[in-house]
């Protein structure tokens, strides 16, 4: 199979007719062989019942519902896990993105070798309240990655069909996931500028609680990318350290008392400083050496509860 193209989305049913038109027609036209995987992340409009009638007149069309919501990301990880496309393409469900740029991302993938095309919306024609928040994020993204891509939140993306097989995301990492490929061996990351197009129906999901979220699973990835396997080696040694601190503090102190006759050196601020500097020296051991247990034995991050599904294989279901 050519491609499989990847569609999350939280109450669309006024775009989902027109959207599957719209692919049904792009890779007839380039003559691709297609699967449309559409994840319904808990709506409670019609769309699941759209989606159902889809699924019976083209079995390319498989889907997958969520008992409620569980976020992008959530339904980004489940729809890969299916995707059996040799490029898997993400793209929005609200007609934002223009799926005749797809033949394009296939060729970008499969001719010049990327492992995973970007997209960037460069004329955006989201209102203020989404674009500055949104340039801020990408400031620091790139920053914070050495990544530089214009456009990390971009919806439409590609991805050779390894990539998606080998990253898992959850929390709002779903637009990390070129920091995530990179960090997972694949370096080679393209970008195209692509069309965007304004909302056609209904209204815009993006929150500041999007942007704030999005921030702090920054903060986690970079930590997750370099201490994710060995969280020890960071909380142990600065817990390391500073016990030794606190405990040449307290010799320091006792060498005061016994030698030099000092009276009342547990009255002294040092002191305080000293038994401080060791209980948190402790503390930060101890956290690392739980945190490296729960590294290894923990495998149900990425568990959702499904309610239904279309066209999806009995022998895969997906455990996370």
């Amino acid at each position: 199979m050519d491609i499989s193209i990847v569609i999350a989305l939280l109450n669309e049913e006024e775009s989902l007719p027109e959207l599957y038109d719209w692919i049904v027609r792009m890779a007839k036209e380039n003559e691709l062989s297609y699967e449309i995987v559409f994840i319904d992340d808990g709506s409670s409009d019609s769309s699941w019942s759209i989606i159902e009638k889809l699924s019976h007149e083209n079995a390319n069309v498989k889907a997958i519902k969520f008992q409620r919501n569980y976020g992008k990301s959530a339904a980004l990880n489940q729809g890969f896990y299916y995707a059996e496309g040799d490029v898997v393409i993400t793209m929005d469900a609200d007609l934002q993105d223009n799926p005749d740029e797809i033949p394009e991302f296939v060729r970008m993938i499969k001719e010049d070798g990327y492992d995973l095309v970007s997209g960037w919306k460069k004329k955006r024609y989201d209102p203020l309240t989404k674009t500055i928040p949104t340039k801020l994020y990408n400031w620091a993204t790139r920053k914070m990655t050495g990544i530089y891509l214009h456009d990390f939140n971009c919806g439409l993306k590609a991805y050779r069909k390894e990539v998606i097989k080998s990253v898992e995301v959850y929390g709002e990492m779903h637009r990390y996931i070129p920091a995530i490929a990179k960090w997972a061996g694949f370096k080679k990351i393209g970008e195209k500028v692509v069309q965007h197009q304004a909302r056609k129906y209904g209204s815009t999901k993006f929150g500041w609680e999007r942007f704030i979220n999005g921030f702090l699973d920054l903060l986690s990835i970079t930590f997750i990318s370099r201490f994710g396997k060995r969280p020890m080696h960071l909380f142990g040694s600065i817990g390391t350290v500073l016990f030794v601190i606190g405990f040449f503090i307290a010799l320091y102190l006792a060498y005061q008392k016994i030698f030099l006759g000092i009276a009342r050196v547990n009255e002294r601020p040092l002191f305080d400083l000293g038994i401080l500097s060791m209980q948190l020296g402790t503390i930060l051991f101890v956290g690392g050496f739980l945190a490296e247990l729960i590294s290894r034995t923990s495998h149900d991050r990425n568990s959702y509860l499904v309610q239904k599904t279309l066209r999806i294989e009995e022998d895969k279901n997906y455990d996370g």
